[in-house]
């Protein structure tokens, strides 16, 4: 048997090493780098499907964020986003509400004029400032299917607090899904009590709830909700003498399901789901 010189075993052995730190440096970024991830990827709440046939459950897919319509409510059910630095820039707040031209020819488009004079906001569910790395982004949260009636209070103090404590979260290192909607009928907005808005095109909820799952950046992320991730409910009342402190209504996802009929997280391992979905997150708000 031949034997290799000792310099040609050292440069062998060199190479080897320099190969396998290459590989190193080129894997690691994946695992720390923010990246715009599937907004539905925690699951189909409701079993929504692009069939204009299911009015009452209509899955519009959008770059941005995918939800649910109800065509005879006028709002979505819910809709669910991925939330990451990525996500986030310097495009300026559009304040282009617009009809989602969409929706199936043959439905009722509900226009900015459905909410004028309300006595209700045109809440956001993904909101504006989660979508800042584009014009194109930030414009597609002002299209009336990502919009519900919110009480002014509810929307301008209790709602955004959550909104803005979720993007400290992901300025802290974390990456959310987010899942959010409405469900009853009936709120107290600045003009007093009502049903709906738009001679009943427009149906104004009784609650607005959410949903946050939060994870360090990284990979496979269903894969990584365990038992001990933080996953933040809120139920709240859709009325203008709601508290400004939003973790007064922390909840639990089961009694959001229960309420709602929804099926959360249901990409997620039933294991897990046992036990986060029960809990009320007890962790820092701000």
């Amino acid at each position: 048997m031949r034997l290799l010189p000792s310099c040609s075993i050292l440069l062998f052995v060199g190479l080897l090493t320099a190969s396998c730190s290459d590989n190193k440096q080129t894997l690691t970024p994946a695992t720390t780098f923010p990246t715009h991830d599937e907004n539905l990827a925690l699951g189909n709440p409701s079993g929504a499907t692009t069939d204009a046939s299911n009015y009452t459950n209509y899955l519009l897919v959008k770059p941005q964020y995918t939800l649910s319509y109800h065509r005879d409510r006028g709002t979505p059910n819910w809709v669910s986003w991925h939330l990451s630095s990525a996500w986030l820039g310097t495009a300026d707040r559009q304040d282009n509400f617009t009809a989602d031209n969409t929706l199936p020819t043959s439905w009722y488009r509900v226009t900015t004029s459905s909410y004028t004079g309300s006595g209700f906001d045109r809440g956001h569910n993904c909101p504006s400032a989660d979508r800042t790395g584009s014009v194109e982004d930030n414009s597609a949260t002002f299209l009336l299917s990502n919009i519900m009636p919110q009480a002014p209070n509810n929307n301008q103090r209790t709602w955004v607090g959550l909104e803005n404590y979720c993007r400290t979260l992901v300025d802290q290192g974390n990456e959310l899904y987010i899942i959010c909607g409405s469900y009853g009928k009936g709120g107290v907005g600045s003009n007093g009590a009502a049903s709906t808005l738009d001679n009943g095109h427009v149906t104004v909820p009784d609650r607005c709830w959410k949903v946050v799952v939060v994870l360090p950046i990284g990979i496979d992320d269903v894969q990584r909700v365990s038992t001990s991730t933080r996953v933040i409910a809120i139920d709240i009342p859709n009325d203008n003498s709601v508290k400004t402190d939003w973790a007064s209504y922390g909840t639990t996802v089961d009694a959001i399901e229960q309420a709602t009929g929804y099926d959360l997280l249901s990409a997620v391992s039933t294991s897990v789901q046992k036990t986060v979905e029960a809990s009320v997150d007890t962790g820092p708000t701000n």
